[in-house]
């Protein structure tokens, strides 16, 4: 960072760390423990998909890896703002072979050159009286963050505030709040 940034104020974004996307199976049990949400065995990657051949290719190549296993097939989706989403499943107690799967995905696309495409990582909860949340990767900022979504597109604050106590210590949190970005139908978040 040069002596202009600092004048004005610049700072280097932060440089994603893939392997915090494991700290998500440990994060799991401090959280079952302090709310009893449990992991739902759904997870998604989102990401902008570029034109081009090469990386229809790698997508392809993607969802062929993620396939190989003998579980449920990968499936892919777009929402309304343009963006890919891509949902893996697994069975709930499986949560580190989901994150494996989230973790190969968002590695094969940053190794492929288009690291900047990937927006966002979730993995998917439910408590026992049925609220859903999801522990969302920011790919761009390496962090994570809750979201609590409500019927109606509202969210649950205070239990997005509570598990970022319960699990703080466990993963990288995002300290700007205005950074909790909704992701409002994110597959993965049923």
């Amino acid at each position: 960072m040069g002596f202009l940034d600092t004048l004005l104020g610049r700072s280097k974004p932060a440089k994603p760390d893939l392997d915090q996307i494991f700290g998500l199976s440990s994060a799991a049990i401090t959280l079952e423990a302090a709310t009893e949400f449990k992991p739902t065995g759904l997870g998604s990657v989102c990401f902008r998909a570029a034109e081009g051949g090469a990386f229809a290719r790698l997508q392809s190549d993607v969802q062929e890896l993620l396939d190989a296993d003998e579980g449920p097939k990968v499936e892919i989706s777009n929402d309304s703002y343009g963006y890919t989403w891509l949902l893996a499943t697994h069975r709930p107690e499986e949560l580190p072979d989901l994150v494996t799967d989230l973790h190969a995905v968002n590695s094969t696309l940053e190794s492929g050159g288009f690291g900047p495409h990937l927006l966002c990582s979730l993995a998917g909860f439910r408590g026992p009286d049925g609220r859903r949340l999801a522990l969302v990767y920011l790919y761009k900022r390496g962090t994570f963050y809750p979201f609590a979504p409500l019927p109606g597109n509202k969210r649950d604050n205070a239990l997005e505030l509570q598990v970022r106590g319960a699990i703080g210590a466990d993963l990288p949190f995002e300290e700007d709040l205005g950074r909790w970005f909704p992701v409002w139908g994110a597959p993965g978040v049923l």
